[in-house]
């Protein structure tokens, strides 16, 4: 049914996105139009990195699921970047964090929750994250912001460079640890991979499939970025409030869908892999990777947040880990998590 749906929105949707873009249609029908197509094309990416990873195990395949989904919102960062809307790129990578955090985990939690009464994943990957997202949140994001009180824009901005350079190495070392040095040494003894499963797509066709969904993702999102500012006075919502719900949602609905399914499915390890693998590749690559291509435009980013941002997501992980930290959920767990977002939600809506 939803396949179907998604269908008829990228048949749709991407005539539409055309056409609206050339005879300049109004930038609030068009702000939806771009949205929805933008999510219907996400569906297609996550089948499509579903399809590659069956064969891989859940570390693999939550990798790739949250690597292709934040290529989404890594191309609407750069064109926001390039339009100098510092401010919705921070408050993306800020929604980024809440939403894989709190609105992913939390409706996996949740509807696998309603299926099964109990649902567990491996215990050592999410202590081993728990670090990586003290890290990554807590320490990385909190001192550039502490720092910056006492220095001025040209420091911080090299301060911001530093942290984005070891944060990459270090994202980048972890994924030594657990693919290569470190793979299947903490390994649960009844986690196993069905080899029954056959994957939708073949190889051949899945990597199609995504080439051309983010190509097609990469033009409807150049077009989505100049409508922010007409739609925000329209509308009545800040900036910061449509980067940190609006272009969050948007640019990781192919994880949300995926996690969720496979949530449903009782494989949490990889529904536990693709919300926070896909919190520690933003914190850790997405974001730092910005940080140095805003070198490249007239305005640069620093890696500095707001207040309200940052305690959001240091919540937000504090939360997570609490809840995820002994390999065991149910969708009261769930709840908690989805509650913690509205909160938040409503609290960025009303600033």
């Amino acid at each position: 049914m939803f396949s179907r749906i998604f269908f008829l929105l990228v048949v749709i949707g991407m005539p539409l996105s055309i056409i609206g873009s050339v005879f300049h249609w109004t930038p609030l029908l068009m702000f939806v139009i771009y949205c929805l197509t933008i999510i219907a094309l996400a569906s297609y990416m996550g089948r499509a990195t579903e399809s590659l990873a069956i064969v891989t195990g859940p570390r693999i395949g939550g990798l790739l699921n949250a690597t292709f989904g934040n290529a989404v919102e890594l191309i609407i960062s750069i064109f926001a970047l390039k339009a100098g809307l510092i401010e919705v790129v921070l408050a993306s990578l800020t929604g980024s964090v809440l939403g894989n955090l709190l609105l992913v985990a939390g409706l996996s939690f949740f509807i696998g929750g309603l299926k099964y009464k109990r649902q567990s994943f491996n215990v050592y990957d999410a202590r081993h994250n728990a670090g990586l997202l003290t890290f990554a949140v807590i320490v990385a994001f909190v001192i550039p912001e502490v720092f910056s009180q006492t220095m001025n824009d040209e420091r911080t901005l090299v301060l911001s460079v530093g942290i984005s350079i070891i944060l990459i190495s270090l994202y980048l070392a972890a994924l030594l640890f657990k693919l290569v040095t470190h793979r299947g040494v903490y390994q649960r003894k009844d986690e196993t991979i069905d080899e029954h499963e056959n994957p939708e797509w073949s190889g051949k066709l899945a990597t199609t499939i995504l080439f051309i969904s983010t190509l097609a993702v990469a033009y409807v999102s150049e077009n989505l970025v100049h409508t922010f500012e007409i739609v925000a006075e329209r509308l009545g919502w800040s900036e910061l409030f449509i980067g940190v719900i609006i272009v969050a949602i948007v640019g990781n609905a192919a994880e949300h869908a995926s996690a969720v399914i496979m949530a449903y499915k009782n494989k949490m390890d990889v529904a536990v892999e693709i919300a926070v693998g896909s919190t520690l590749q933003i914190a850790m690559f997405v974001a730092p990777i910005l940080v140095i291509i805003s070198l490249m435009f007239a305005e640069k980013m620093p890696l500095v947040f707001t207040l309200p941002e940052l305690i959001a997501m240091a919540t937000a992980v504090l939360l997570t880990i609490v809840i995820s930290n002994d390999g065991d959920t149910n969708w009261f767990e769930g709840a908690t998590l989805l509650a913690a977002y509205i909160i938040m939600g409503i609290g960025f809506y009303l600033l």
